[in-house]
């Protein structure tokens, strides 16, 4: 585990910066223990958190809003229009766009695709893109040289991409993404490192990643913070939560 000592909070500095918090979660489509899945979320205090694995069926529209109510956040878009990836934000947010962004289907494989939007937080413009790379190497690849592209054709002066890439740090999808962006966890590394499988964490295929001029203040997964117990982190879903703490500078 790296160091243990407090995330700084959300703020907003004088020259317009803003301090921000961003939680990644694949949620197994709420498959598990959904109030202890929103009491982790509440206890991380996030600003943005980027979904995976949302429903996408029957009313998934209706159990996305229950989430983010119980969760004490809105819904910024996502969910079954972008095959699973979703994006929840806070009052704190103001939005300027969203894009849900279905990639090409390989038959045979799980569609995927990207929930994407611009904010204002404070003095920052940001975009932000939520994604679950595919299980299939090659087509993992490929989908990560698609999010590259994807955030350049965003036209924003600073970027978030989050979400379960599938791969280890090691792996070659992971390591084009960590070649051209910040891996978060590798820049200032803050409580526990694996994401996956929180009755066994061995492996980390879950990340937060920022462009060039974001400020990494500390990410990993938020164990031992203050309302977090590892009941709930077993209870809620399949994966663990990465939380960072970022500052953005002002547009």
């Amino acid at each position: 585990m790296a160091t243990t000592s407090p995330l700084p909070n959300s703020r907003t500095e004088p020259d317009g910066s803003a301090v921000i918090r961003v939680l990644s979660y694949n949620i197994r489509s709420l498959r598990d223990d959904e109030d202890a899945l929103a009491r982790v979320i509440r206890a991380c205090r996030p600003d943005l958190v980027f979904v995976q694995e949302a429903p996408r069926f029957f009313r998934w529209r209706k159990h996305a809003a229950r989430l983010a109510a119980k969760s004490e956040l809105v819904i910024l878009t996502g969910g079954a229009t972008a095959t699973g990836p979703l994006l929840l934000c806070s009052l704190r947010a103001t939005v300027e766009r969203t894009q849900d962004v279905l990639l090409p289907l390989t038959p045979g494989l799980h569609r995927r695709g990207f929930a994407t939007a611009v904010v204002r937080i404070g003095g920052a413009r940001i975009g932000l893109l939520s994604c679950h790379l595919s299980l299939r190497s090659d087509e993992r690849y490929a989908q990560a040289g698609m999010l590259l592209d994807r955030l350049d054709a965003m036209d924003v002066p600073y970027a978030i991409a989050a979400g379960d890439i599938n791969e280890r740090p090691t792996g070659r999808s992971f390591r084009r993404l960590a070649e051209s962006l910040q891996d978060c966890w590798a820049l200032a590394p803050w409580g526990g490192e694996y994401t996956s499988t929180p009755d066994d964490p061995h492996q980390r295929i879950d990340a937060i990643f920022a462009t060039q001029g974001v400020e990494v203040l500390g990410c990993g997964v938020p164990l031992g913070l203050p309302g977090i117990t590892e009941a709930d982190l077993r209870a809620a879903t399949d994966h663990l939560p990465v939380l960072a703490a970022l500052r953005v500078p002002g547009a």
